[in-house]
């Protein structure tokens, strides 16, 4: 029997995984990726069914919206020296983000736990053949309701090590067939879906970082946003939590941020966890959850009261006094 408690009726729960990829055996040296050469199947259904039974425990204490985190179903592929045979092998997990494997088994997994689900995968377009890192948005009658291709695409270098996505996707050409029935937004870099647990926005990884994200996700009605991520280093440890904690007191918003926690092999980076909810008036107090899991009950009857501060920012501003 759960010991999470319901949440009232004006709430509704939400979950984040933050998890790694369960995969195994991995190669034990990052020169020898290449033996998962024919076996990307197997790691891609692996970490689908870990997260099918993440998406289960979710459910079974009351959640009715779940994110899964950035690239789920895989390692996090995009980091170190990446070899043109490397990145050829990594590119063959991309799908179809309406009707590849990953998906077809999520809007299954949506419908029978009766769930929301945000679902960010490797993106293979069939009809233009390019790739990008996509998060799809899946109702709990297992439709789908659309995706969000994620607009801003790093490429560096920290203290801990390097990060290439370049190599693998491109950043959103805001061209996703979005069904208007479902997608209330003006902007289509920046789709905001209408669900029954309240209108969702996505603002992928790197995203987060860029000033306007939050404030167009949020002026085309976006009520909870999710910021699945892959990231490591002092300097976005630091950040992390700073960012979301205004941009949510900022623009009145909720945000779900869940990062990767652990390491993966042959890299073994460390990646730190540190899953938040932020809302407008600060950091959401975490419910029990089982490992794997992070939950809160939000309350978005609340993002129509006034915030207490007096100030009418929206009002106020002066664009064309702004840097661009």
């Amino acid at each position: 029997m759960s010991t999470t408690p319901s949440p009232p009726s004006h709430t509704v729960r939400v979950a984040m995984t933050e998890t790694m990829s369960i995969y195994a055996p991995m190669p034990e040296r990052v020169e020898d990726l290449m033996q998962l050469d024919g076996h990307l199947e197997e790691l891609r259904a692996a970490n689908v069914a870990h997260h099918i039974d993440l998406i289960a425990k979710a459910a079974a204490v009351g959640a009715k919206v779940v994110g899964l985190g950035e690239l789920f179903a895989a390692p996090y592929f995009a980091l170190g020296s990446i070899t043109a045979e490397v990145r050829e092998l990594w590119c063959g997990l991309a799908e179809d983000a309406k009707s590849g494997p990953t998906i077809t088994a999520l809007c299954a997994a949506a419908q029978k736990y009766q769930v929301v689900l945000v679902a960010p995968l490797f993106e293979l377009d069939p009809h233009t053949q390019k790739r990008f890192n996509t998060a799809v948005v899946i109702d709990e009658t297992g439709r789908v309701l659309g995706s969000y291709r994620k607009n801003h695409i790093p490429a560096g270098t920290n203290e801990q090590g390097t990060f290439q996505e370049t190599l693998f996707y491109g950043p959103s050409d805001g061209a996703m067939a979005n069904d208007p029935t479902f997608n209330v937004s003006s902007n289509a870099h920046y789709p905001v879906f209408k669900t029954s647990a309240g209108n969702l926005g996505i603002a992928i990884c790197y995203d987060r970082h860029f000033e306007g994200v939050v404030r167009t996700l949020s002026a085309n009605g976006a009520q909870l946003i999710f910021s699945p991520a892959v990231t490591f280093g002092a300097h976005s440890k630091r950040m992390w939590e700073l960012e979301f904690q205004v941009d949510a007191a900022r623009h009145n918003v909720f945000i779900a941020g869940s990062n990767r926690k652990g390491s993966e092999p042959p890299w073994n980076q460390e990646f730190f966890g540190a899953s938040l909810f932020c809302g407008p008036t600060g950091v959401i107090e975490r419910l029990p959850a089982p490992y794997g899991l992070v939950l809160a009950d939000l309350d978005l009857g609340t993002l129509n009261s006034a915030a207490g501060s007096g100030w009418n920012l929206g009002r106020d501003r002066r664009p064309s006094t702004y840097a661009e």
